[in-house]
Parts: structure tokens; C-alpha cells; sequence
């Protein structure tokens, strides 16, 4: 079984930076990918940046903007979210092996 918790999400004004952390524990197999997601009222759930070794993909959305990186040691992967926009404000997901964490607010406005 796998555990996710996501953290550092909150309010920025436009243009300003995040940088979201996922925890994982339990049974992390690094040959799958880690996924972020992120999902805005009244719309689906959309894979925002997935990592898989050293390959990464990202949703058009945030190219250039946004960033993946894990540390394998610490079990731990970010998104680091730069430029951000109004329609980046959403709950942003930590997803691996059919689990999803709990989610963590992310909030664009001035």
C-alpha cells in the first residue's frame, strides 16, 4: 500500500511561485511514474507533470512554467510551480500506483 500527503500549497498573486511537496511511504517502486494532478471546481481531474527516472512530461498548460523533481532518498517529490496564473488555482494531487494523496489547495489572485 502506498501513502501520499501533499503540502505547500496556499494563496500567491499572479506571477509568484509555489513549491508543492509529496510524501510518499509504504510501497513506492520508483520504476512507475509520480504524477501531479490538479483539479479546479466544475472540472475534471487533469495531469498536470508525471516523472518516471529521469524522464518527465508536462501538461501544455504548464510548460516551461512548472517543474517535477523527486529525491528517491527522501521518498519525496515536488512541483515547482513559477509564473503562475489565475487558472493554475486549483487542488493539486499527488497520484503513484493507483493512489492518490489527500490534496493540497492552491490558490492564484491578487
Amino acid at each position: 500500500q502506498v501513502q501520499l500527503v501533499e503540502s505547500g500549497g496556499g494563496l500567491v498573486q499572479p506571477g509568484g511561485s509555489l513549491r508543492l511537496s509529496c510524501a510518499a511511504s509504504g510501497r513506492i517502486d520508483w520504476n512507475f511514474p509520480m504524477y501531479w494532478y490538479r483539479q479546479a471546481p466544475g472540472n475534471q481531474r487533469e495531469m498536470v507533470a508525471g516523472i518516471r527516472t529521469v524522464d518527465t512530461n508536462y501538461a501544455d498548460s504548464v510548460k516551461g512554467r512548472f517543474t517535477i523533481s523527486r529525491d528517491n532518498a527522501k521518498n519525496m517529490v515536488y512541483l515547482q510551480m513559477n509564473s503562475l496564473k489565475p487558472e493554475d488555482s486549483a487542488v493539486y494531487y499527488c497520484y503513484h500506483r493507483g493512489t492518490w494523496g489527500q490534496g493540497t489547495q492552491v490558490t492564484v489572485s491578487s
